[in-house]
């Protein structure tokens, strides 16, 4: 059965990432005509349509251009003047998991500072778990983050941390999303306490030989009460022999080696990176690795927000992602990261939806996503709203009117 062609058209404005009369940030074809572009230093080619249009077909974005110039379609839409961009690219998620920790982050908002150790909590719970169970959650977690405009994830394991349940959580992960990530080395459980080296050797074989099969990437808490960076080289290295490709958390907690760790392993992302000195943004800056900011983390364990104005200007590529997790960020808001970076963190709107769209594709070096080049996948989303600016402008109201992935209609 032929595939129908879907025009939308009366389009506010059209952000599509991409160049005008060029090809898009990921190698896109031709964009039409009429497009304005920006270029922020260190964020990336945001750019957009006036008084646009866009043609879907057979699951990819076939034109773009001023919506007086559209070709026919078999389907047409009318946006009524309202925004339309890329799906958010989500690239940091650990929504494999069992239980919740409201009580923990009540205590953090009394005072208490956040500490990586209440992982532990979320370990048991999802060792006691069924699959159903999980995957119920999973599910759950997932259909979120698509109604507030997400349309790729990333999801990691890491709250299993013994053969069994790491092999099952990432089994899990990859019903959801192609973007499965390994995190065997989360934290050190507690039956590991005194044997650490143990532990590694563990992440480093048995385990990393059960999950590599339905993964795509290797991930390390690189960090203090975590893995140091002797232990975090390690476990990169596996899992780059194993055909893996490498991430870090790095340095959330304080100063410390996961960002030049990231960049020498050649990780796709060093993710958080809240405590960064010059030789950090150096190494980032003249790598490919992508700065990934977690502002929902700051905004719920009250920690000091990373200094984005500083990475992007010196060149870095930033993206935004949730961290959504039970315990220090249970948030799947994408539109809430983007308000939190431009508030907190100073990103202008542009630079804020440009790294939770075309920055989040970057940090999973996918070609096809974060951008409305002809021939990207169509994921899209439209808001009720004249522009992206909105995400910002009125922080906390669903603004999310509609979202297509792959070019079908995926939720309003």
């Amino acid at each position: 059965m032929r595939r129908v062609s879907v025009l939308i058209t009366n389009i506010g404005e059209l952000v599509t990432n991409a160049p005008a009369g060029g090809a898009g940030p990921q190698g896109a074809g031709p964009q039409g005509d009429g497009q304005r572009g920006d270029r922020p230093q260190g964020a990336g080619p945001f750019a957009a349509l006036a008084d646009a249009a866009v043609v879907i077909e057979a699951g990819q974005v076939a034109w773009t251009g001023s919506a007086s110039r559209a070709p026919s379609a078999d389907e047409v839409i009318d946006a009524a003047g309202r925004a339309v961009l890329p799906g958010f690219v989500d690239s940091h998620a650990h929504l494999v998991f069992a239980g919740e920790r409201g009580a923990e982050f009540a205590a953090r908002m009394a005072g208490l500072p956040y500490q990586a150790g209440g992982i532990r909590a979320t370990v048991a719970a999802t060792r006691a778990a069924t699959d159903d169970q999980l995957r119920a959650n999973l599910r759950k977690l997932a259909a979120e983050m698509v109604s507030q405009g997400t349309t790729t994830f990333e999801c990691k394991s890491g709250y299993g941390l013994t053969v069994r349940d790491e092999a099952r959580s990432v089994a899990l992960a990859a019903e959801f999303t192609p973007e499965v990530t390994y995190l065997g080395a989360h934290v050190v459980p507690a039956e590991f306490e005194h044997d650490p080296g143990g532990y590694v050797d563990l992440v480093r074989g048995p385990m990393l030989a059960a999950c590599a099969p339905h993964a795509r990437w290797v991930d390390v808490f690189c960090e203090r009460g975590a893995f140091g960076r002797d232990e975090a080289a390690a476990v990169l290295a596996a899992g780059t022999a194993a055909g893996l490709q490498p991430r870090v958390h790095a340095n959330q907690l304080g100063p410390g080696p996961g960002v030049r760790l990231a960049v020498e392993s050649g990780a796709a992302s060093a993710d958080h990176c809240t405590y960064l000195d010059d030789g950090d943004i150096d190494a980032l800056a003249s790598s490919a690795t992508v700065a990934t900011l977690l502002p929902g983390v700051e905004f719920c364990t009250r920690q000091p927000y990373p200094d984005a104005r500083r990475l992007l200007g010196a060149g870095v590529t930033v993206a935004i992602a949730t961290d959504c997790n039970p315990g220090s960020c249970f948030t799947s808001s994408m539109p809430l990261c983007v308000a939190l970076a431009v508030r907190e963190m100073r990103m202008t709107t542009q630079e804020a939806v440009w790294a939770a769209t075309a920055g989040g594709a970057r940090a999973l070096r996918r070609a096809d996503v974060g951008h409305l080049g002809v021939g990207a996948r169509a994921d899209l989303i439209m808001l009720d709203a004249p522009s992206h600016a909105y995400l910002a402008y009125r922080p906390g109201v669903p603004l999310i009117a509609a979202v297509w992935q792959a070019g079908e209609r995926a939720a309003t």
